[in-house]
């Protein structure tokens, strides 16, 4: 049995040549980027793309550190430290062809909470042009309802009794900037690549509202000298399992402690306002653009939301992956029922983009069996995502009196979702921040239907509107009564 080649810089030339490797001079390059939660995601889109531009310019003026600020952080950061920085991005065609590259991208990595003074030091630092962060949905601590930020969150009220002493994104950015002030120092470009509409703006209002309590001396210099670009990015990487680790060793002899895979669609735009220099990610593949919202709104609305559809639906029914959820016909058609009558309309015009081959597309890339992405990963915290995936469509519509009968559908079929048990009698675990407040709702919803629209942080106000409710009812004591299948019959039949 031959030994698989342990994924570091001195073996790199041993690695067989089938597998795309690093041409640049790693040691050469200079770290411009900072960024914040080094995940699967960052790695199949920023990282690889940073990568690409480096090989094929050579410009090596813009590498990266990753930043973890969470002791769930130590993971990534030991394999990544073991690896020199160096991972394998595997590409898994609709085929099943397979591509490997060795991205070399990253070539720093502090985990803060062993280092927090080298942590804010890099993020201050001179070199530093852009800190890019992917924190999740949740990550940045406004309140659902209101948008507030959350100063009752413990992490946030302890930390701003010590704020010297960082423990959470805002604490790490406000001393980084403190320290820029007061080094006489250039701005800098906050850049979220998070599923969130208006990442950007919802990025400056969570910063510069933490900024403003804690320390309101330095909101002027942040709103002068700080840019917050919103971005969307597309593209499916699921998490990855031991097949990926095992086939990656037996396919191209390479051991690697953390590979990522993801889908061959990528896209990735971005509002082109920029405090300082950026790298040229145009020449690969990205797309700048003065304003976001549109294609931002096409994603969400359409590819987080099918998600988000396909999962639900797929997870009541008792299929574990979101290709065998897109392969059933009759999910399938609600799904594109759904696009083509509710979200579309909503989208406007999108230039450059031809939506009805988007949306097709965007099924075919659902069923790729090779990515075998997880529906417990998709349904997830869903609290944090059926707001801005789903009910940002449901709040238009229902501002012009437009139907909105598929997306209460879904909606119902995540309180039936909420009961923790499929159609084959496997249960689940409700993975969610609101999880115990969820499960409560949808408990009482067998006898009182609205019950579940009470969550005022998820819903706001729909509970008093008429429409969505009688939608809602309608659709969720159907669901109650007859497999999920059935019930997705007779929406389609309804069209």
């Amino acid at each position: 049995m031959t030994t698989s080649i342990k994924l570091r810089q001195e073996n790199l030339s041993l690695i067989p040549d089938s597998v795309n490797k690093p041409s640049y001079n790693r040691d050469e390059v200079k770290t411009s980027i900072v960024h914040i939660g080094v995940g699967n995601f960052h790695r199949s889109h920023e990282a690889f793309l940073t990568h690409r531009l480096m090989e094929e310019t050579g410009d090596l003026n813009y590498g990266i550190c990753g930043i973890g600020l969470l002791d769930h952080d130590r993971r990534i950061y030991n394999a990544l430290n073991l690896q020199d920085g160096l991972y394998t991005l595997v590409i898994k065609e609709m085929d099943g062809t397979r591509t490997a590259h060795v991205v070399g991208s990253i070539v720093e990595f502090i985990l803060a909470p062993d280092n927090p003074v080298g942590a804010v030091e890099k993020m201050a630092s001179p070199d530093t042009k852009i800190i890019s962060m992917t924190i999740t949905e949740g990550g940045y601590n406004l309140l659902e309802g209101t948008g507030d930020f959350d100063f009752t969150n413990p992490v946030v009220s302890e930390e701003m009794m010590n704020p010297q002493n960082p423990k959470s994104v805002f604490g790490y950015l406000a001393q980084s900037f403190k320290l820029r002030k007061e080094r006489g120092l250039g701005g800098v470009t906050i850049q979220s690549c998070d599923n969130i509409q208006n990442n950007g703006n919802v990025a400056r209002k969570a910063i510069t509202s933490y900024i403003a309590r804690v320390y309101p001396d330095l909101i002027e210099w942040v709103e002068e000298n700080v840019t917050f670009p919103n971005s969307m990015v597309d593209r499916i990487t699921p998490v990855t399992v031991e097949d990926d680790i095992t086939r990656l060793a037996e396919e191209y002899n390479i051991e690697d402690q953390w590979p990522v895979v993801c889908e061959p669609f990528i896209q990735w735009v971005v509002e082109d306002h920029y405090a300082v220099s950026r790298p040229a990610w145009e020449k690969v593949g990205a797309n700048f653009v003065e304003d976001v919202k549109p294609y931002e709104n096409m994603k969400l609305r359409l590819l987080n939301a099918g998600h988000s559809v396909l999962g639900l639906l797929g997870a009541i029914h008792g299929y574990d992956t979101i290709d065998q959820s897109a392969d059933d016909e009759v999910f399938s058609s609600f799904l594109r029922s759904y696009m083509d009558n509710e979200v579309s309309p909503t989208l406007g015009d999108l230039k450059g983009i031809n939506l009805e081959e988007y949306k097709e597309k965007l099924l075919s890339r659902f069923r790729n069996k090779n990515i075998r992405d997880q529906i417990a990963r998709i349904c997830l915290q869903s609290s944090a995502k059926i707001p801005i995936f789903i009910l940002s469509t449901v709040n238009e519509r229902l501002a012009k009196g437009e139907s909105i009968d598929r997306a209460a559908f879904t909606v119902a079929a995540w309180c039936k979702y909420n009961d923790g048990v499929d159609e084959k009698g496997r249960t689940y675990k409700i993975d969610d921040a609101l999880s115990n407040e969820l499960v409560r709702v949808a408990a009482i919803s067998h006898n009182d239907p609205t019950a579940f629209l009470s969550i005022k942080s998820v819903f706001g106000g729909l509970a008093n509107n008429d429409l969505f409710v009688k939608s809602f009812v309608r659709a969720l004591e159907m669901i109650r009564q007859f497999p999920i299948k059935e019930c997705v019959k007779k929406m389609i039949e309804r069209d």
